[in-house]
């Protein structure tokens, strides 16, 4: 409960006389609290306005319909706070005169204020904790929020996403950091856990990372006789498409000819 609220209840105590009275204190120090400042009953200003955190004279004399005017401190919202009591429910509505601008919240007197305890502060209230956060968000903020900076969003570090596609960076290592698969015969590992982040092992065997010892390569070098420099971008997976020397590696792809192969009858 908001600290100072039990010395307001005391300095009218001597006026309670219905829940209702007990309630709209509640709500008038909720308004103090959040910077707001009463000038005194009615609909108009009166030659007697001046701000203050009490409750001005006469605030209660009518049971049925309650009408405070408050300013903020800084002077640039004013609010006409009126309550009307239906049975036993309580309609609260706000409106900035100068912006026309209305909010309301209907309360039952009943589920905050024990109506048997008025000349006890320890157990008027109840559910207190509720009743604040609602006039907070119904009536107090779409007056001061209007005038709160907006908050520059913050940036938050993307969280691991499988799925997203990392941005291009140039890769200045003629070898990329490739991590090996499990074994030189991993092939399928990935694709069988697609999510699991395994690092390797996708049914395409690519060459460059099978596993397998290898000399040092760079595609975007160019191929002699095959490729010129910078046909493959630096980085990029390259699949051999024939030799990578010159020399053809033994043995001769007709080695082992099919029986008759040079006899011209046949």
């Amino acid at each position: 409960m908001a600290a100072g609220l039990e010395l307001l209840y005391t300095s009218v105590a001597q006026s309670l006389s219905a829940p209702q009275d007990a309630l709209l204190c509640f709500i008038h120090w909720e308004m103090v609290v959040h910077g707001y400042q009463c000038l005194g009953t009615g609909d108009k200003p009166g030659e007697n306005d001046r701000k203050s955190e009490k409750l001005p004279a006469g605030w209660n004399s009518n049971k049925e319909l309650y009408s405070l005017r408050y300013r903020s401190q800084d002077g640039t919202s004013h609010i006409l706070l009126k309550s009307i009591m239906v049975e036993n429910t309580m309609i609260l509505n706000a409106m900035d005169p100068r912006l026309e601008q209305v909010v309301d919240v209907t309360l039952k007197v009943a589920d905050y204020v024990n109506s048997d305890c008025l000349d006890s502060f320890e157990k008027v209230y109840k559910n207190s904790a509720e009743l604040s956060a609602l006039l907070l968000s119904r009536i107090i903020s779409p007056f001061t929020g209007s005038k709160e900076k907006p908050r520059a969003m913050r940036e938050s570090p993307q969280s691991h996403d499988p799925l997203r596609i990392p941005p291009y960076r140039p890769h200045t290592n003629p070898q990329p950091n490739w991590p090996d698969p499990l074994g030189p015969f991993a092939a399928g590992g990935t694709d069988l856990d697609p999510l699991g982040g395994r690092g390797g092992g996708g049914m395409i065997v690519d060459p460059l990372r099978s596993g397998f010892p290898r000399a040092g390569f760079n595609p975007s070098s160019g191929i002699p006789g095959h490729l010129p420099p910078g046909a493959v971008p630096p980085g990029a997976r390259f699949d051999p498409f024939g030799p990578m020397s010159s020399s053809r590696p033994g043995p001769d792809p007709d080695h082992l000819p099919p029986p008759g192969y040079d006899d011209m009858f046949m």
